[in-house]
């Protein structure tokens, strides 16, 4: 609230006045982090005012890379809500910056022309992102990456498509470049040195690094100098390199570095050198006057990593509430936020004529390790394609502790190192130091996490709530876990039924359950009978509320496509590159040449780069634009084929082989009871995507065994499977029954799939539901009753009426909903993750 405080009213915020009147500059990690610290050690000491520059509250920075890729939503990277500030006597005042620093008054000055007085004033400004000087610097289209509103301008870029040049081979660079590419957009990365992330990777782990990145599509130069940005009518055109290479480019992210913010600090007459000069205590020039975090520096150090932040922040908390310990400057680690790339660096791997260097490669599987020694004390470490014992490492290291007597088996790993290969992985996480770091994000502590557990926390979720170990990007789970089992034992930790999602307190069984019980028919009052805690949900809850809805109330209620994945929203499924697969559905695998012209004339006049046969019996065309995907399902349509749903939560594929009609070992026509199966269950909804098979005979050609429902023939009837899973776990299907005639396998069929409906969780595949519940369960479901069979096949018919009526699922002939009118709806909730 940007008002300006009358005189009398200065220092007690709206509140009655708590202490000594504590203001803080800057509501980032550190500033908040620093009140955190504060508070835990005496809450009723200040009277706090927090100033910050952005419109909202303390989120993760760090976690931006994570939602300009779609895999976190901005309420999920949220570390302090309103509810903190409120719980804290905090009076926050968002998007007013403060411009000035009156050190005689006491007092700081906001951009509206506020005055707010101090006692205590914190400095926590943190960095600018650095602006390399070129011509066109100040185009339109030139964007940085240090907070919300740059990842706002790279979707709204990202949007529109065309292509990206990110300036800047750093971690920052990188991980813009991975979003950006996610989203769609072609991608280069211009890096002046020979090697990305030179500061923390040596030239073979950045080999390895730009190898895997230009496999997923991304174009990397390096030694290569920005020396324009050239414009067209004002916006961004294309980059200029200084050997006269021209790079097309919609938007240009400057990636190229940080300095200290240290303007204010500057003004106001503090010791600045290239950052706010600050002793042991975080204690600035002025008495009166702390700062803390990345616009700071300490004997000579400015740190631009979250880590050294915590330790700078436990410091300054001790000295403002009396316990002065003093911070002795951090050694740093780095993990790079992309997905399916494992990469650690920590300390000095420059090596020299005293260090000696221990390196492993294991080219087949993408390893590379080197652990530079000297006087047998770890100096620096870098780890790529195996970041398992990054926290050993970086334990020995921060230690300085000798390796003498593990010298042979150190570049194994700590496995090795403690004594043997199958070293219980429990046990290496308990030989850790009480501070070894376990969390980077969040600056928590093998003690802490220890601490936390043995004060009442029995699970990973208590464990996140309490000490927020793995709140955040969630690498360091598996040493949680680890830590909850070593501490409580194995039978003690609690791994019960989950809540549904952090928003509530109910678990899937107890919402679905609530839903027909209090007859709640729409999202917002569901989460207001049951006491969400959060306003709008998020993108865990709001799909699972939305299909938990749809299989209540078939026919009532109104299918919410702001509560679907990016993927159900477009009818098509998102690549790595940002393009999308298109799949049109081929009932049973029959098609016949006016689809295939059909499929043939689409993917040229929509340049799908790859066109494959799917293990599903479909054709799936590869690298369509997003702006081509209402043309491309358009054309379709107007040729009779409607979606094959490989994006689904919902019927996949009917895998059929020839059967009886071509086949001199078929038993039944398999091709046709396929073909009825699929039109009889397409367009469905379900928990999680739903496959189905009909094999001809034992010989089971259409693998039938390891699908959701598979039915093979035989001479006397037809074999019903259930269960079946090919995926990561594969799991052969429980032989459900046998029947005699091609209605009694489709009545079968039709209720296990009403009974997986109503009562597996979503998300939850067939396999682990008949695993939790039971086949002997699932066989009394069914059986126990002669009627239950028929009901639960009348029940899918009846909600199937109106699955196939939803615009999602795209019904054929001449009730077909037009795909791409609805492709058209307005941008849905940013909640939901644009990756499925």
């Amino acid at each position: 609230m940007n008002v300006t405080i009358a005189p009398d009213m200065k220092g007690t915020h709206g509140v009655l006045s708590r202490g000594r009147r504590l203001v803080v500059i800057g509501n980032g990690m550190a500033g908040c982090r620093a009140v955190e610290e504060i508070l835990s050690r005496d809450g009723t000491r200040f009277d706090v005012t927090i100033f910050g520059a952005e419109p909202r509250v303390n989120y993760n920075r760090i976690m931006l890379s994570p939602v300009l890729a779609g895999e976190k939503t901005f309420e999920e990277i949220v570390i302090n809500g309103q509810d903190w500030y409120d719980d804290n006597h905090i009076q926050l005042v968002s998007g007013d910056p403060v411009v000035g620093i009156d050190r005689q008054q006491k007092h700081v000055i906001t951009r509206s022309g506020r005055i707010e007085n101090y006692d205590t004033l914190l400095i926590a400004t943190g960095s600018d992102p650095f602006i390399i000087p070129v011509p066109g610097k100040d185009l339109d289209g030139v964007v940085t990456f240090r907070d919300l509103d740059d990842v706002d301008k790279m979707l709204t870029a990202a949007e529109k498509g065309g292509s990206a040049v990110v300036i800047g081979g750093g971690l920052l660079g990188l991980e813009a470049a991975h979003g950006l590419s996610l989203r769609g957009m072609d991608v280069t990365v211009v890096h002046l040195m020979p090697t990305l992330m030179e500061r923390q990777l040596d030239e073979a782990a950045g080999y390895l690094l730009k190898a895997e990145l230009e496999k997923r599509g991304q174009t990397i130069l390096t030694s290569a100098n920005t020396k324009e940005i050239v414009g067209k009518d004002g916006k961004v055109s294309a980059v200029l390199l200084e050997d006269g290479t021209v790079i097309p480019a919609e938007i240009v992210v400057m990636a190229a570095g940080i300095r200290p913010a240290t303007g204010l600090a500057k003004e106001a007459g503090l010791d600045v050198e290239r950052g706010i000069l600050v002793d042991d205590h975080m204690v600035t020039s002025d008495p009166d006057i702390l700062a803390v975090g990345e616009c700071v520096q300490h004997r000579g150090l400015c740190y631009g990593l979250v880590a050294p932040l915590w330790d700078m922040c436990r410091s300054l908390a001790d000295y403002a509430t009396d316990t002065p310990s003093g911070y002795g400057g951090s050694v740093t680690s780095t993990k790079l936020k992309v997905s399916g790339i494992d990469l650690f660096s920590a300390g000095d791997f420059t090596s020299g004529e005293d260090c000696e260097d221990i390196v492993m490669r294991d080219a087949s599987r993408g390893i590379y390790k080197r652990v530079v020694v000297k006087d047998s004390k770890i100096v620096g470490a870098v780890l790529y394609g195996d970041t398992a014992d990054g926290n050993w490492y970086f334990d020995l290291l921060k230690k300085e502790k000798d390796i003498s007597d593990i010298r042979e088996a150190l570049i194994f790993g700590q496995a090795f190192a403690s004594g043997g290969a199958t070293l219980d992985p429990n046990a290496a996480v308990a030989a850790l130091s009480d501070d070894a770091e376990i969390c980077g994000c969040n600056g928590v502590s093998k003690g802490q996490v220890v601490s936390c557990i043995n004060n009442g926390a029995r699970s990973l979720d208590a464990v996140r709530s309490t000490c927020k170990a793995s709140a955040s990007c969630g690498s360091c789970t598996g040493l949680v876990e680890s830590l909850l089992a070593v501490t409580l034992g194995e039978d003690a930790v609690e791994t019960g039924p989950k809540t549904m999602c952090k928003c509530t307190s109910f678990t899937h069984d107890d919402v679905r359950a609530l839903i027909l019980e209090k007859n709640l028919k729409a999202i917002p009052q569901v989460m207001q009978e049951l006491h969400w805690s959060t306003p709008d949900g998020c993108s865990s809850c709001r799909p699972a509320l939305n299909y938990y809805l749809l299989c209540a109330w078939p026919g009532d209620y109104v299918d919410d496509q702001k509560s679907r994945f990016v993927n159900e929203r477009l009818h098509a499924n998102i690549q790595k590159d940002g393009t999308y697969s298109v799949v049109p559905r081929m009932w049973g695998g029959i098609t016949s040449p006016k689809e295939l012209r059909a499929i043939a004339d689409a993917a040229e006049k929509y340049q799908a780069r790859l066109v494959k046969v799917t293990g599903g019996q479909r054709i799936d065309l590869f690298g369509i634009k997003k702006e081509d995907l209402p043309g491309i399902w358009a054309d379709l349509n107007a040729a009779g084929m409607v979606s094959g749903h490989a994006y689904g939560k919902s019927l996949r594929t009917v895998k059929t082989c020839v059967g009886s009609e071509w086949c001199r070992f078929g038993t039944q026509d398999s091709t046709g009871l396929g073909v009825q199966i699929e039109r009889m269950t397409w367009g469905s909804w379900m928990p999680h995507k739903f496959k189905i098979a009909v094999s001809g005979c034992p010989r089971n050609c259409a693998e039938a065994t390891i699908k959701d429902f598979g039915i093979v023939c035989v001479d006397s009837g037809y074999e019903l499977h259930v269960g079946g899973n090919g995926g990561i776990h594969v799991r052969a299907t429980d032989l459900l029954c046998k029947v005699e005639t091609e209605q009694e396998a489709m009545e079968h069929c039709a209720a296990f799939i009403q009974l997986y409906r109503e009562d597996a969780r979503y998300l939850e595949r067939t396999a682990p539901w008949i695993e939790r519940k039971g086949l002997d369960w699932l066989k009394e479901a069914l059986f126990s009753d002669p009627n239950t069979v028929n009901e639960l096949a009348r029940r899918f018919r009846n909600s199937q009426r109106f699955s196939q009526d939803d615009p999602w699922a795209q019904r054929a002939g001449g009730e077909r909903a037009d795909l791409h009118s609805h492709l058209a709806e307005v941008r849905p909730l940013q909640i939901i993750s644009e990756v499925a």
